[in-house]
Order: C-alpha cells, then sequence, then structure tokens
C-alpha cells in the first residue's frame, strides 16, 4: 500500500485472470502485456474518485486499502493516492486509487485522476441531495479527459440514508437511477463506516474491466443498500 499527495501517474497495465474469492470468474486478456514478476503477471488498474467535497471519497479508499475508518473529517487538498494489491490465481493486481478533493478549485487537477483510468467512480452523498445534482457537472467535465473509463455512480452514507423517511428514500433512489441509466452506469450504495458494499465496488470494477462473470447478487429494492450491475 503507497500514499501520498499527486505523485507520479503510474502506468496501466490491462490483462489479468480472475477466479475464486473474488465474485468473478472465467479468464481474461488484453492486447497489453502486463509485466511479470516471480512467474507472476501483475497489472494495475487506476480507479479516480470524483464528487463533491465531504461526499466520503477519501472514507471509501483508506476502507478498501487500509479497512479502517475515521469519523474525522480531513479535507482533501488536491488529489490523493493509495494503492492496493491483491493476488488472484497467478495474477497480482494493483488497484492505484485516485482520489480528486471536491472544492472547485481543484478541478484543473481533474486530468491527472482521469487520465488512463479504467473506471471512474461519481461519488455522492446519499444524506445530501445537492452532491447528486452536482453529478451531471462532474460527469461532464470528466469524460471531456477520459471518454473510455467504465463509470459507477456510488451513492456513500448509505447508514445515514436508511434511517430517512420512505419516500425521501424512494425520491433520491428514482433520481439516482435516472442518472445511472443517463450514465450507462452500475448503481451501488455503500456505507464505510459499516463496511457495506466496499469490497463489493471493486470486484464489480474487475468483472466490467476485463469482461468477466460476477456472482455477486443485485440488490433493487427501494431502502436496500443498491447493487445495480448487470445489463447496465
Amino acid at each position: 500500500m503507497a500514499s501520498s499527495q499527486t505523485g507520479a501517474m503510474p502506468e496501466t497495465a490491462g490483462g489479468t485472470r480472475a477466479g475464486e474469492d473474488t465474485g468473478v470468474g472465467h479468464e481474461a486478456s488484453s492486447s497489453s502485456s502486463p509485466s511479470t514478476s516471480a512467474g507472476k503477471n501483475s497489472v494495475i488498474v487506476k480507479v479516480g474518485l470524483i464528487g463533491d467535497a465531504q461526499c466520503g471519497k477519501t472514507s471509501l479508499m483508506v476502507r478498501y486499502v487500509e479497512g479502517s475508518f475515521n469519523e474525522d473529517y480531513i479535507q482533501t487538498l488536491g488529489v490523493n493516492f493509495m494503492e492496493k494489491t491483491i493476488s488472484i490465481r497467478n495474477t497480482e493486481i494493483t488497484f492505484s486509487i485516485w482520489d480528486l478533493g471536491g472544492q472547485r478549485e481543484f478541478v484543473n487537477m481533474l486530468p491527472l485522476v482521469c487520465n488512463d483510468a479504467v473506471a471512474i467512480l461519481f461519488m455522492f452523498d446519499l444524506s445530501r441531495k445537492s452532491t447528486l445534482n452536482s453529478i451531471k457537472e462532474w460527469y461532464r467535465q470528466a469524460r471531456g479527459f477520459n471518454k473510455t473509463a467504465i463509470p459507477f455512480l456510488v451513492g456513500t452514507k448509505y447508514d445515514t440514508f436508511a434511517m430517512f423517511a420512505k419516500e425521501e428514500q424512494e425520491e433520491i433512489t428514482k433520481q439516482a437511477r435516472r442518472f445511472a441509466r443517463a450514465m450507462k452506469a452500475p448503481l451501488i450504495f455503500c456505507s464505510t463506516s459499516h463496511a457495506i458494499n466496499v469490497q463489493k465496488i471493486f470486484k464489480i470494477i474487475l468483472s466490467k474491466a476485463f469482461d468477466l462473470k460476477c456472482t455477486i447478487p443485485e440488490i433493487k429494492a427501494v431502502g436496500e443498500p443498491l447493487l445495480i450491475y448487470v445489463d447496465v
């Protein structure tokens, strides 16, 4: 694992195999040639995290990489960067995760996060509808730098959202589904404080990036932690 504020852009490769303990299966290949280390293939999957300030981007990254959660808010100044390497069969997959500070003064650093990204998570706070409304502009700007990255729409703080009245949950869910359809993106509600759907986000990224079978059940009911990723 590595963490830094900004830094050199890692080279992104594109070929791996996936199998047990991942929720994905079957072999995947690419015209790119992954590097080898100690008899293992090695591939880097760059993931960008984009969205308004205080919507949980850094918390998601830290929860996935370190397995920890800090309730104290720490503002990301510019770009933060962490890595996590997992082993699947004979392949080492390194997620290179780039987190852009949500303040508008950092929008000039958007290319650093978007360029060469395999997937971009457009993140919003389920307890603040304004952060969902901002997704349109974040999506427009990010697509200006990377038109091929797989988009994901990720609603954070599901644990707070679950306490909302049913009518409010339905309204927010309906709008999020509409945005996800327009983006042709998987829609996932998560909670970093309660570790809900955090690991599954990155398993689905692998399945989408390398066209692998994914066995994670979808969740579509209003009020539940949505997990909609098939046929999007």
